[in-house]
């Protein structure tokens, strides 16, 4: 292996796995809404490792384009950054709307007090809320959940900047195979951290308790979601 192509290896890896660390776009949505959907373990993992696919794949595959066809590099970055933008305010909307959502459903499953007489005078109240009459948990079962599906479609238009640029133009002075390898170690990095980046918490924040306030999980995953594309699109994670 030619030592140039081997540095890249090397970078390759580096940049994957502290682009994602340092995006948290990459995780908090998705131990949210795994958090306050009650997914599975499994289903955690899987929508993770899609959205990571989705994200990766798309700037693999415009990458291999742009140097098939000879693209200078300033247009694929410029296109790269042009899908930053959308998929920065796409989180942005969804997250604002799912905050919008949570609140509304949190407002409607807020807990309330009856009072119920017997006989004998003995009289005594208790707290309830009306979250599982009004929500139908047999409909609910066969109801189609898009969070995931929303999410795969906003991380296909979230560009991997640094790879096109950094990694594969510079691999393409040699040959396809080294654009192919560095390709793939970019994108196994990124996946494997995503991956470990939402597991790992998530099996603590599983755990926490959040009381009277567990019906704002919706609503605070949503400000979240939301918090992330306002980071990416003001602050540059």
């Amino acid at each position: 292996m030619p030592e140039e192509i081997r540095i890249l290896a090397i970078t390759a890896a580096s940049i994957g796995f502290f682009h994602t660390l340092l995006g948290p776009d990459h995780y908090l949505p998705f131990i949210m809404m795994a958090r306050a959907g009650r997914w599975s373990y499994p289903k955690t993992a899987f929508v993770t490792v899609l959205c990571g696919i989705g994200h990766v794949l798309s700037s693999v595959l415009l990458g291999f384009a742009g140097i098939f066809l000879g693209t200078q590099l300033s247009r694929l970055e410029a296109f790269e950054s042009f899908r930053g933008e959308i998929a920065a305010w796409l989180l942005i909307v969804f997250g604002l709307i799912y905050f919008v959502w949570g609140v509304r459903r949190a407002i409607l499953n807020r807990p309330h007090r009856h009072e119920h007489d017997h006989n004998g005078g003995v009289s005594h109240e208790h707290t309830h809320d009306h979250h599982d009459e009004h929500a139908h948990p047999h409909l609910n079962k066969n109801r189609p959940n898009y969070t995931p599906w929303i999410l795969f479609v906003i991380f296909i238009l979230g560009p991997c900047e640094p790879l096109i640029p950094i990694l594969m133009y510079p691999a393409a002075r040699h040959d396809m195979g080294s654009v192919i390898l560095i390709g793939a170690i970019f994108s196994v990095v990124t996946i494997a951290t995503m991956l470990a980046a939402v597991m790992l918490p998530l099996a603590g924040v599983k755990f926490v308790k959040l009381g009277s306030l567990e019906r704002y999980s919706h609503a605070l995953a949503g400000a979240i979601v939301m918090m992330s594309g306002l980071g990416i699109r003001f602050l540059g994670l």
